[in-house]
């Protein structure tokens, strides 16, 4: 098993895979289930007008997201990545399927901490609220993307380049990791067997990340495993009913609004701030963050 795990892989057979398993589960999984989730709409008569706007709102932003992460994705790629991958890794590791196992194990872990600071430091919420605000939670809301959140997780990916890992392959597990993510987005699944719910991240343990209930902040990071989150004390249970969307709601459907809330009302809360420091400090303390006292 070791030496067929070690064997040599082709890039050409690598990137088929992950062309199955990333591209082209939008159109075997995700726009299927998507239509089935409409259906179920339609049969609670939950099917309106709000839900069919947000949801094209979602899509909005999402494409907007993608054409940053395009443009971000070249520089970071062919500048940064390989830059820091030829001159500060590691030596460079083959590619087998050991290497790309552990890739995704790490690409996973490296998410958790990415998606942590993500709602524990201001400039981190600011963009990320926006994944957040939908009061909704189907698989449109997997696209709901804020306008730095292709640029903030390169911190996070860096240091698996510079274990040696290509570039390119940490590109491609950061994918899947996200792709995974697009498919707890639903309300259809209930909770499943134990020992799934114990290792993996799952809809529940998903919806309760997106619970504006108190009790749910902050809470389930997790993208492929559950278990970083029970071993580092931010795990919760769906148990309470949960409420989507944000402790200040957004209330609204315009892709414009949705895509740029979170800066906004952070540089409102910038205005407000007295002082250098302070407004520095806004940036990297939690989002509730306030100065005692303004310089």
């Amino acid at each position: 098993m070791i030496s067929l795990l070690s064997k040599k892989i082709d890039w050409i057979d690598l990137q088929y895979w992950f062309y199955i398993f990333n591209d082209l589960s939008f159109v075997y999984i995700i726009v299927p289930f998507f239509i089935v989730e409409l259906i179920r709409y339609a049969y609670q008569k939950r099917l309106n007008k709000t839900l069919v706007l947000d949801s094209i709102a979602n899509v909005i932003t999402f494409g907007a997201f993608y054409l940053i992460e395009m443009v971000l994705g070249v520089l970071a790629i062919t500048k940064v990545y390989f830059w820091v991958y030829t001159n500060y890794s590691l030596p460079h590791l083959e590619l087998n399927w050991i290497t790309v196992i552990s890739c995704i194990l790490l690409a996973d872990f490296a998410y958790y901490w990415e998606h942590r600071m993500m709602h524990r430091i201001g400039i981190g919420w600011a963009t990320h609220t926006v994944h957040h605000s939908s009061p909704h939670f189907n698989m449109s809301v997997a696209y709901r993307f804020g306008p730095l959140d292709a640029i903030l997780p390169i911190v996070f990916s860096l240091p698996l380049v510079m274990l040696g890992y290509d570039p390119v392959l940490v590109l491609l597990s950061e994918v899947f990791v996200q792709v995974f993510q697009t498919l707890l987005h639903t309300e259809i699944v209930g909770k499943l067997t134990k020992p799934i719910e114990f290792i993996c991240n799952t809809p529940s343990h998903h919806r309760v990340h997106h619970g504006s209930n108190r009790q749910y902040w902050d809470k389930n990071y997790g993208g492929i495993l559950i278990i970083w989150d029970r071993m580092l004390g931010t795990f919760e249970p769906e148990q309470e009913k949960v409420v989507y969307g944000i402790s200040e709601p957004l209330n609204s459907v315009n892709p414009v609004i949705v895509f740029f809330h979170g800066l906004n009302r952070f540089i409102n809360k910038l205005k407000k701030i007295k002082g250098c420091r302070n407004k520095f400090l806004a940036f990297v303390k939690p989002p509730d963050w306030l100065p005692n006292h303004q310089d």
